[in-house]
C-alpha cells in the first residue's frame, strides 16, 4: 500500500508569503523614500520659512504682520478666495451635473474648455480678463455705463479667482457623479419623493465629501494666486492689493524677514482653515455613512 503524502506545514506559509507580496518594495523603503521626498519639497521649504521669520523680534514682527495694509490685503485676499470658492462649489456642481447626465452637441469641447485654467498661464489668464472685463472691453464698455466696474478693483480679483478655481470643483464632484447609484434615484422617485428631496436626501450627501474636497482646493489655489490677478486688481494699496502682492513688494525691497512673517501668516491661516474643512469633511463621511446603515 502506497500512503498519500500529508501537505506540509510549509505549503500555508509560502502562500501567506505569497499573498504578502507586494508590486512596490516594502514599508521599511517607501515610508523613508515618502518621508524624503516630503522634506526636499515642502518640509526644508517651510521650516526655512519659520527660521527666516523668528529672526524678528516680537514686536518687529507684529508690527510687520498687523500693519494697515497688509491687513486690508489680508482682508481682500480671503474674503475673495472665500467668495470664489463658494461661487465655484455652486456652478462647479451645475457643470459636472451638466457634463455626467446629459448629452449635447459639442459636450467634448466644454468638457475641454473646463481644463483650459489648467493649461492657460495664469498671467495670459488675467491679461486675457482685463483685455475683456476694463472699460474699452468687450463686456466692461457695456456694464461701466450702468456703474458695474468689473476690473481694477475686488470685483476683478473676485472673477480671475473664480477663473482659476472652477476646475477643481468640477473635476473633483465629476467622477463622483458618474459612479453614483442612479437605482437609487429612481427607487427614490417611485416612492413619491419630489427632485428636491431626491437630490437633497440621496445624491446631495454622496458627493458633499467630493464637493468639499473641492471647495478646499478651489479656496487653497485662490489664497496663493497671483499672476491672474496683478493684471486685473489694480493693484491700489488698501482696496485692491492682494497679500501676494504684498510679499512681493518686500522681497524687492530687501524686506525678507518681513515677506516671510506676512507668508508665514497666510500659511497659518490658511492651514487652518483647511484643517477644519477637512474635519468637516470628515464629520460629512461619517454622518453619510451612519444614515447609510
Amino acid at each position: 500500500m502506497t500512503t498519500a503524502t500529508l501537505p506540509t506545514a510549509a505549503a500555508p506559509t509560502e502562500n501567506r508569503r505569497r499573498t504578502r507580496r507586494r508590486v512596490l518594495p516594502g514599508f521599511n523603503i517607501t515610508l523613508g523614500f515618502t518621508v524624503s521626498y516630503l522634506s526636499l519639497i515642502v518640509l526644508i521649504p517651510l521650516s526655512a520659512l519659520f527660521v527666516k521669520t523668528f529672526s524678528l523680534t516680537w514686536p518687529q514682527f507684529w508690527e510687520a504682520v498687523t500693519a494697515p495694509r497688509v491687513l486690508a490685503s489680508y482682508k481682500l485676499t480671503f474674503g475673495a478666495s472665500l467668495i470664489a470658492a463658494t461661487v465655484n462649489a455652486v456652478f462647479g456642481l451645475l457643470v459636472a451635473w451638466v457634463l455626467v447626465r446629459y448629452s449635447f452637441p459639442g459636450k467634448k469641447i466644454v468638457d475641454a474648455l473646463v481644463d483650459l485654467p489648467f493649461a492657460l498661464p495664469t498671467a495670459v489668464a488675467g491679461i486675457s480678463l482685463t483685455a475683456i472685463l476694463a472699460g474699452n472691453g468687450w463686456i466692461g464698455q457695456y456694464t461701466e455705463p450702468l456703474g458695474l466696474q468689473l476690473a481694477f478693483n475686488p470685483n476683478g480679483v473676485v472673477i480671475a479667482l473664480i477663473f482659476i478655481g472652477l476646475p477643481f470643483v468640477v473635476r473633483t464632484v465629476q467622477p463622483v457623479l458618474e459612479d453614483s447609484e442612479k437605482e437609487l434615484e429612481e427607487a427614490a422617485t417611485c416612492l413619491g419623493a419630489t427632485r428636491w428631496q431626491t437630490f437633497s436626501r440621496v445624491i446631495f450627501p454622496s458627493i458633499a465629501p467630493a464637493l468639499l474636497t473641492g471647495f478646499a482646493m478651489a479656496f487653497a489655489r485662490a489664497v496663493g494666486e497671483y499672476g491672474s490677478v496683478i493684471f486685473i486688481a489694480g493693484n491700489m494699496p488698501m482696496v485692491s492689493e492682494i497679500t501676494p502682492l504684498i510679499i512681493i513688494s518686500k522681497l524687492e525691497q530687501y524686506d525678507y524677514a518681513g515677506a516671510t512673517a506676512v507668508a508665514l501668516v497666510m500659511l497659518l491661516f490658511s492651514f487652518v482653515l483647511l484643517l477644519l474643512i477637512n474635519g468637516l469633511q470628515t464629520w460629512q463621511r461619517k454622518r453619510s455613512g451612519g444614515n447609510l446603515q
